[in-house]
């Protein structure tokens, strides 16, 4: 069953790295919002004549539960006719048509608490997980420990770094940081790619639902790696994009 589409309002745009941005998409139409942590929306841009292909897929930022606005952390592509819409002609006040929600890209419910649960993300494939971890949070569920590991090549690319930061304070959560093209003064975090946090965190092989998103190479290389390890396909839930 398709969902509908929606008309909704850019309300803010905010720039966080040199070539990320989020946008704020209030849908004017409803007093409140409903889907699940975890899911997509898909925007109609003005790119092309055909409506197909003028269709792009975005995770939702922000938490459920808070509203008619919506959050949306996009990265800028120089081959993206999507990205080059949103970063050249969107304005604060610009209406765009978006479906959804939709994916199953969601924690069960009930939620088991015998799984450690590990999140698996490079760049803007952290909306998802920021989705999932304030609704956690917002909804005071319990849950077994969190691993969130984040990779980026620079320590300026980092999302949503404070707010991973504040929620390993309200959650059972560990938030773990790999860059790898550059080693900062003072940075705690892992040198290179993310593979190697969740191979060591978890070379016994304990109980894990992996939850991967990101570059599709990321998170092919990372289901493969994880099925060498011993990891049933069952427990590897994947989400990616080119």
């Amino acid at each position: 069953m398709l969902t509908p589409w929606y008309k909704a309002i850019v309300v803010s745009i905010e720039d966080i790295t040199d070539n990320t941005r989020i946008f704020r998409a209030q849908l004017p139409d409803a007093d409140s919002f409903l889907f699940r942590a975890g899911q997509f929306m898909t925007f109609d841009l003005p790119i092309h004549e055909k409506r197909n292909k003028r269709w792009r897929s975005y995770s939702i930022a922000s938490a459920p539960d808070t509203g008619n606005i919506l959050e949306f952390v996009i990265v800028a592509s120089e081959q993206g006719m999507g990205t080059r819409y949103l970063f050249e002609d969107v304005k604060v006040g610009t209406a765009i048509s978006m479906r959804g929600p939709q994916g199953v890209f969601t924690l069960p419910d009930p939620l088991p608490t015998d799984k450690i649960l590990c999140f698996v993300c490079t760049g803007t494939g952290i909306a998802p997980f920021r989705s999932i971890l304030h609704d956690l949070r917002n909804r005071h569920q319990a849950h077994p420990p969190i691993h969130l590991i984040f990779g980026t090549r620079y320590e300026h690319h980092i999302l949503y770094g404070n707010d991973m930061q504040q929620l390993t304070h309200d959650l059972d959560l560990h938030y773990h940081v790999a860059l790898s093209r550059e080693t900062p003064p003072n940075f705690t975090g892992h040198r290179g790619h993310v593979h190697g946090i969740y191979e060591r965190l978890f070379a016994a092989r304990p109980p894990v639902s992996f939850y991967l998103c990101g570059w599709r190479n990321m998170v092919t290389e990372a289901q493969q790696r994880l099925l060498q390890m011993g990891y049933d396909r069952r427990d590897i839930h994947l989400e990616s994009y080119d």
